[in-house]
């Protein structure tokens, strides 16, 4: 039997109770972006999934819990809009703004293809590994993105401060040699404590 997180889990029961998503999916360039598992709110989605011209995504967030965005229409159809060797790719932007209340020191997204089991190496979904395309990853406020490819699909960005009310973006693609219709890309902004500078290394570990 699938173990879940408590947040996940509170998610998935919330859906089974209320059957109400956080607002309609959006969809452009053949793929859909939902919040529908809660957490934060999509406002605009454009563009076309390439370097020069990726999807943009605007959100806002407002809890410090695990966001998970909801993606869906990757195919073979869909294609490979970067260039790299995977079967499908696309390049992705970030717009979030921060309405938690809370001031942001760190920022951790994950891909998942199952959101209760971390992405290993064998289900091809990944932020282009194995590539150099769209690398570094980057932000306009944290100057670090520490991308981890084994055992699971993650990059943590530090070193910078997202302010309440404040605006932050990412920049990443994300890859699949054997693509799904659906799969999951966990958020979780975090506020760490002072005093510990190496805090953030415990973003590194995998979650459950």
């Amino acid at each position: 039997m699938a173990r879940f997180s408590p947040l996940i889990l509170g998610c998935l029961l919330s859906l089974a109770f209320t059957g109400e998503a956080a607002a309609a999916p959006i969809s452009i360039g053949g793929l859909t972006f939902s919040d529908e598992m809660g957490g934060f709110s999509i406002l605009t989605a454009t563009g076309s999934g390439t370097i020069d011209n990726p999807f943009v995504v605007v959100e806002e967030m407002d809890s410090l819990q695990d966001a998970v965005l909801v993606i869906r229409g990757l195919s073979p159809e869909f294609g490979n809009r970067i260039g790299t060797h995977h079967l499908t790719g696309f390049a992705l932007k970030k717009e979030v703004i921060n309405r938690t209340g809370s001031d942001w020191n760190l920022f951790t997204i994950e891909l998942r293809k199952r959101l209760d089991l971390p992405s290993p190496y064998g289900d091809g979904l990944s932020f282009g590994q194995g590539s150099t395309i769209g690398r570094p990853f980057t932000s306009n406020i944290f100057a670090t993105g520490d991308v981890i490819d084994e055992p699971y699909d993650s990059i943590v960005f530090r070193d910078g401060v997202v302010q309440s009310g404040k605006q932050v973006s990412f920049f990443f693609v994300i890859t699949d040699t054997t693509p799904v219709s659906t799969f999951f890309l966990l958020q979780t902004p975090t506020r760490m404590v002072a005093g510990f500078p190496h805090a953030w290394q415990a973003a590194l570990r995998p979650r459950p």
